[in-house]
């Protein structure tokens, strides 16, 4: 008679269940991603005298986004440089670098973080965070239109879009300039950004 071979041992249930969930964990892990700042331009609108509405935008940007599109959890952090402010005259660029206003060469660039916040579908809706501008941290949301990831069609990375917007009172933050001469203090932010995952 063959002797009988031993039989292996079966992992337990609880065994199976810690695997599986290592096995999502890992799957789902959150993914880091810095931004492209020829593709990412922070843009904005702000009132001139309730006349007419200044469109500009911020030329220079750096950052990294962290994002985990399992879950659509994750945080953005961005930096912008405000030297590189463009409303398409270069008289007003002057004037908003300058002393009476952003003041450049003491508070050079402006930040803001954030959360994602209102999964739906496994992508966030807003980012809740903080803009510090001109030396003060105030709360904003932006509220977010679109988000992708796509592979690199060369890098062949992962890269990821968005489109972002959100307002706020620039007088909280002591930009308070023209609001004597009957300027609204409201300014519309946009941010437009692309990033690609680290390797």
């Amino acid at each position: 008679m063959k002797p009988l071979l031993p039989v292996p041992a079966l992992p337990s249930l609880p065994a199976l269940v810690a695997a599986a969930l290592f096995a999502a964990t890992a799957q789902a892990a959150p993914a880091t991603y810095d931004i492209e700042p020829t593709h990412t331009y922070p843009s904005f609108e702000a009132d001139h005298m309730g006349l007419s509405n200044w469109r500009g935008k911020l030329n220079k940007s750096a950052g990294t986004i962290v994002y985990d599109k399992a879950t659509g959890a994750g945080s953005v952090d961005v930096t912008m440089d405000l030297a590189s402010i463009d409303f398409g005259l270069e008289a007003m660029n002057a004037w908003a670098t300058g002393e009476k206003f952003f003041n450049v060469g003491k508070n050079p660039s402006a930040t803001f973080k954030g959360r994602f916040d209102g999964i739906k579908a496994g992508v966030p809706t807003q980012v809740v965070g903080e803009l510090t501008l001109n030396g003060k941290t105030r709360p904003l949301t932006l509220a977010v239109h679109q988000l992708k990831c796509v592979p690199h069609p060369m890098l062949k990375r992962d890269l990821c879009g968005a489109d972002a917007s959100g307002s706020f009172n620039r007088e909280e933050f002591g930009l308070g300039a023209g609001k004597d001469w009957g300027f609204k203090m409201d300014v519309n932010l946009r941010i437009q950004v692309e990033a690609i995952a680290r390797e």
